[in-house]
Formats: structure tokens, C-alpha cells, sequence
């Protein structure tokens, strides 16, 4: 089955973090356990495979955010793609976002790119959204 590609010819933004943990670890947690640092406890249904969806919630201020996608390409410890669709944060749009792993000294180097978002306005929110969350990941999967 060939894997459909939205429309990314709208605003993109790109952020890159030092992370403790090493890829593989990473790698799951973007893959298999986004409940333990992203999504609402108990709302995951997600199986990393090529064009297999997933769906998960945010709580935030009391608000409840679904979150729907799929994975577009997956390289274990070192490459991520999946479509991301809120309502608030991609207007309902399928968005990209791409996370890629690099072994760097005793972890990672982690570039994510998120790209296809209708207006500047949800680009810039997710441009100062995406490095606060790479550091709470960076916090829970922090060895030891």
C-alpha cells in the first residue's frame, strides 16, 4: 500500500535538543509510550506500523485535545514521520511531524520538524510549544 503525503506546502517549524536518553529509548517513547510523557494516562491507542492510526488526548487547562495521526515512515532509533491532526493546534489540518535520532556522546540528538500548518499563527504556537515539551520528555526519560 503506498503511503498518501499531505499537502506540506504551508508554514513549518523546526526545533533541535540535546537528550539524555539514547535512541532507542526515545524511539519508543515517540512510538509506544507517548502516555508516559505526552498524552492523557489511559487514552493511547497507538502500534508503531506504516499507515497504522493512532489516537491519544492532552489535557490542558481543564480542556480535553484529541490528537489523531499515523505513521508515514518509521527507522527503529532513528527516524519517526507521522500525520498530526488537533483541532486547536493544525485547525483540523494533517500536519508532519518528523523526529530524527542521532546517537550523541552518552544520548541523543533530537531534531524534530513539524510542517504543514494553515497559518503563522498555530506555526508559532507549536514553534514555542515543541521545545517546552522536548524538555519534559528529556526529564522523564533522563537515566538513572
Amino acid at each position: 500500500m503506498d503511503v498518501v503525503r499531505p499537502d506540506l506546502t504551508a508554514f513549518a517549524m523546526s526545533a533541535e535538543r540535546s537528550m539524555r536518553a539514547v535512541p532507542a529509548v526515545l524511539y519508543r517513547a515517540w512510538t509506544q509510550e507517548f502516555d508516559r510523557w505526552f498524552a492523557a494516562p489511559g487514552t493511547l491507542l497507538m502500534q508503531p506500523g506504516i499507515n497504522v492510526p493512532f489516537f491519544f488526548e492532552t489535557r490542558h487547562l481543564g480542556a480535553r485535545h484529541a490528537h489523531y495521526g499515523r505513521f508515514l515512515q518509521l527507522e527503529p532509533e532513528r527516524l519517526i514521520e507521522m500525520t498530526w491532526v488537533t483541532a486547536a493546534g493544525t485547525a483540523g489540518r494533517e500536519s508532519v511531524v518528523r523526529v530524527e535520532l542521532q546517537a550523541h556522546g552518552g544520548g541523543s540528538r533530537l531534531r524534530l520538524t513539524h510542517a504543514g500548518f494553515p497559518d503563522a499563527v498555530l506555526c508559532e504556537r507549536h514553534r514555542e510549544a515543541w521545545p517546552v515539551v522536548l524538555a519534559h520528555q528529556d526529564e522523564v526519560y533522563a537515566p538513572g
